[in-house]
């Protein structure tokens, strides 16, 4: 494994950075990852591993100073993702979803906004970001949920689908329509719906094939009455938010899914290495090397485009929407294709939930289906090469 510590190691964190990975590990290997496989089996919320994590004030690592967070480099919140999902993808999507969600309000919102709603977070508080609807998936601008300006207030009426946390959530980064404007496009705007609104209703959870113990929740609206005050931006802006938060949260994808290959290639390595065969260590056929060597490699170069594009994200870089496409694009087709392999090199056993590879395999998939399928990344990066 000395390639991927060397790899490991090239990533350029603070000292600061550093010790609060090495907490995040220390935490994911002895409270998270021990925890995983009951809270797959039985769906249920992981609530232990959600307060372990605020233990660690986690939330305040993407939150500004200004408004009492301790922020770190986009890289190392990127560490943290991957190191919590090599533990349970569950957990990690969960707490990755608070990044998602509130990126929106800290970038676009008033500073009455941030100074009210971001201490909700600080103090474990859960976001959802509601954006996909039963008609509307990767093709956001279909979106019917109607936002109806009611003087002081928005009257929200609609519905969402596939919510991460949301049954569980304290705020909720919602898109809609705005009534009073007709283009498809432009009347996208986004509003901060709390918890406990009237009229907002869970519907259901999802029972899922993976991610189980984390809340995907179809969520509807039937009148509820929102403060105008939690109105991100003008009517209309909604778009240029979704798209502007979209680039940055796809990375955070990207690293959920490199650490579940990152599990299943670790797992699959130390089977090898002790089962045998005809005498022979699985590892010591020429034919399971090669699909050691291929595997080994694409994780390689997947993990050092993650971290190309930390760097660019970290130095101030606007406009990275085609290499956050590739990066999401690539670490979720290679992590279903690793967890595959795993599981075709564990044998029989990789089929039996006794190994955590089966889980690895089925909490692999969504990678290449949320934050916009990978057909409609593969249109996007290749549209892109159009002459203008």
């Amino acid at each position: 494994m000395m390639v991927f510590d060397r790899l490991d190691a090239s990533a350029d964190f603070s000292d600061e950075e550093r010790m609060l990975i090495n907490s995040v590990r220390r935490l994911a290997r002895d409270k998270i990852a021990p925890r995983a496989a009951h809270y797959d089996r039985s769906g249920e919320f992981p609530v232990e591993n959600i307060d372990e994590i605020n233990k660690l004030s986690l939330n305040s690592m993407f939150i500004p100073g200004a408004y009492g967070g301790e922020p770190v480099s986009y890289a190392a919140y990127l560490e943290c993702v991957r190191e919590i999902s090599k533990a349970c993808a569950s957990t990690a999507i969960i707490w990755a979803t608070n990044f998602h969600a509130i990126k929106p309000l800290i970038e676009f919102g008033t500073e009455e906004q941030k100074k009210r709603l971001l201490p909700i977070m600080l103090k474990g508080g859960l976001a959802a970001l509601a954006i996909t609807e039963p008609t509307a998936g990767s093709d956001t601008t279909g979106m019917t949920t109607k936002f109806t300006p009611d003087g002081d207030h928005i009257v929200v009426n609609g519905s969402k689908t596939f919510i991460t946390n949301g049954a569980h959530a304290d705020l909720y980064m919602l898109f809609g329509k705005w009534s009073e404007i007709e283009d498809r496009k432009r009347a996208i705007s986004v509003l901060v719906l709390e918890k406990g609104t009237p009229g907002l209703q869970v519907v259901r959870e999802e029972d899922k094939m993976g991610w189980r113990a984390s809340s995907t929740a179809v969520l509807a609206f039937d009148g509820c009455r929102v403060p105008r005050a939690n109105l991100l931006g003008r009517p209309g802006d909604g778009l240029n938010i979704l798209l502007t938060s979209l680039n940055k949260s796809r990375p955070s994808v990207a690293a959920h899914s490199l650490g579940i290959a990152r599990a299943a290639f670790e797992d699959a390595v130390a089977y090898i290495n002790e089962r045998k065969q005809s005498g022979r260590r699985i590892i010591e056929f020429q034919g399971i090397q090669f699909m050691l060597a291929d595997m080994a490699c694409d994780l390689a170069m997947c993990e050092a485009w993650l971290w190309y594009v930390a760097r660019m994200v970290d130095g101030g870089a606007t406009d990275f929407g085609i290499e956050a496409s590739m990066l999401k694009m690539r670490a979720s087709d290679l992590a279903m294709r690793i967890t595959t392999d795993a599981v075709q090199l564990h044998g029989g056993y990789g089929y039996c939930k006794d190994y955590r590879v089966e889980r690895l395999m089925r909490d692999a998939k969504i990678g290449q289906i949320g934050e916009g399928t990978n057909q409609i990344h593969r249109q996007l990066i290749g549209r892109s090469f159009i002459r203008r």
